[in-house]
């Protein structure tokens, strides 16, 4: 088995959050012991942001704006998928709670759709979402 960021940069759909969590300096947090939980956004889902932002986080200057962003979508401790739809909110590593909702069978993360769940890793659960959700 490997580790979170491992796992995200094999599975193919995580390029862009992988090379987010490298201009943030978060690779060797993400491959500590944890255990964290990661609502990881896809490709698709940064692809979704306005034109440029991407861009404009990954740059050096912009660092601890783009970590805030990113820990928001990080979870201390293994919460796997049954646990999830029993939350109505989640306190992010970031600080802030993300909000947590189970509409029509479900799963939303603030605005996101938790679309595959329970992805195992050495030191922590990745679930995927559609969208990237932000910090208030």
């Amino acid at each position: 088995m490997a580790d979170i960021v491992d796992t995200a940069v094999a599975n193919g759909s995580f390029k862009t959050l992988a090379a987010a969590v490298g201009a943030a300096d978060l690779i060797s947090t993400l491959k500590g012991p944890g255990p964290f939980t990661v609502f990881a956004p896809t490709d698709a889902a940064f692809a979704n942001l306005p034109a440029g932002t991407v861009e404009s986080l990954l740059k050096p200057e912009n660092k601890a704006k783009l970590a805030g962003i990113l820990t928001y979508h990080v979870v201390a401790g293994k919460v796997l998928a049954a646990d999830v739809v029993k939350l109505t909110q989640a306190k992010t590593v970031q600080g802030q709670s993300a909000q947590i909702e189970v509409k029509n069978g479900k799963v939303l993360v603030d605005a996101a759709n938790v679309t595959a769940t329970d992805i195992i890793c050495d030191n922590g659960v990745i679930h995927v979402i559609d969208a990237v959700i932000l910090p208030k």
